[in-house]
């Protein structure tokens, strides 16, 4: 599974929590801020705080979040592959 990473929107920080089956858990200020799901590759869906049902509707936050996960590559596993080549 893939290892908690951070990423940064408009000078707002979040870090992001994988739990697998394209869901993650998304902390804002060092808070639980929320829970979200990939629905498509440019569309994401908050799940509900109390039932973790998804809530569909246009999150612009949520969608921002999920462009930033997709694009997320992690650096420590560059370097290992750079290390494992030599």
């Amino acid at each position: 599974m893939q290892e908690p990473f951070d990423i940064t929107i408009r000078d707002v920080d979040y870090a992001i929590f994988p739990e697998g089956n394209d869901t993650y858990v998304v902390y804002k200020d060092g808070k639980e801020y929320l829970h979200i799901l990939k629905d498509t590759e440019s569309q994401w869906l908050k799940l509900d705080p109390d039932t973790a049902l998804p809530l569909f509707g246009e999150d612009e936050e949520v969608n921002a979040i999920g462009q930033e996960i997709i694009a997320y590559v992690p650096e420590e596993e560059e370097e290992d592959n750079e290390s494992e080549e030599a």
